[in-house]
């Protein structure tokens, strides 16, 4: 058991030391970094794609997926710069994964940096990425006991996107729960109901990335 502690004690303290370095390399690029994090099927590429419409390429986007180019493809058709990254299995993002996929990135036209992780409401929690915040991403066809079951990530979250609140009609799902269970787990996150469908809540979403975006 102790070795085991120490093991894992080692890696986190490997990936902190590099996302330090990510850090420093973000602040020297003016960039404000999102780190979006979800189960799979939330809805963060659909996000994006909507975000593309207003930002094109002035959005930048690293996605992690365990296999594919699909969601980079995706983002890149609709005008972001996007990067993919494969981990071949692993079920979360790390620090040197984005150090690795920044070295082709050019960030004179960026807006805005986000990094996609891998869909997963556990590992990725926990994985300083060098990012400003992380934003968790809460469908409402997952259930609204979400935050209360996976508190780590709710916890750490800055923000808080209810996606796909048009389906609200057809499933059962309380968004006063949410509110008040987020609440309970960290007060200071805000909350974005919104439709990448209908584009309702879209707006306040959008002034909030508006508000971290890179000064000229």
């Amino acid at each position: 058991m102790s070795e085991t502690v120490r093991i894992a004690g080692s890696v986190s303290a490997a990936n902190d030391a590099i996302a330090r370095q990510n850090r420093l390399f973000f602040a020297a690029h003016g960039l404000r970094v999102l780190n979006l994090i979800s189960s799979p099927g939330s809805g963060k590429t659909s996000i994006l794609e909507r975000m593309a419409l207003t930002y094109g390429e002035k959005l930048a986007v690293i996605t992690g997926d365990i296999q594919t180019t699909l969601d980079a493809d995706r983002l890149k058709a609709a005008g972001a710069a996007a990067v993919q990254i494969e981990t071949g299995g692993g079920c979360h993002l790390n620090a040197a994964m984005i150090q690795k996929a920044l070295k082709p990135m050019h960030f004179e036209a960026t807006r805005l940096l986000i990094i996609e992780n891998v869909g997963n409401l556990v590992c990725p929690s926990t994985f300083d990425l060098g990012e400003l915040h992380k934003v968790a991403v809460l469908s409402v066809t997952e259930g609204d006991e979400k935050p209360a079951k996976y508190p780590a990530l709710f916890t750490r979250a800055d923000a808080v996107i209810v996606n796909k609140i048009d389906l609200l009609p057809y499933v059962s799902f309380a968004m006063a729960r949410v509110r008040e269970d987020c609440a309970k787990l960290n007060s200071a996150a805000k909350l974005f109901p919104l439709s990448c469908t209908t584009g309702e809540g879209f707006e306040g979403w959008m002034e909030y990335c508006k508000g971290l975006e890179r000064l000229e």
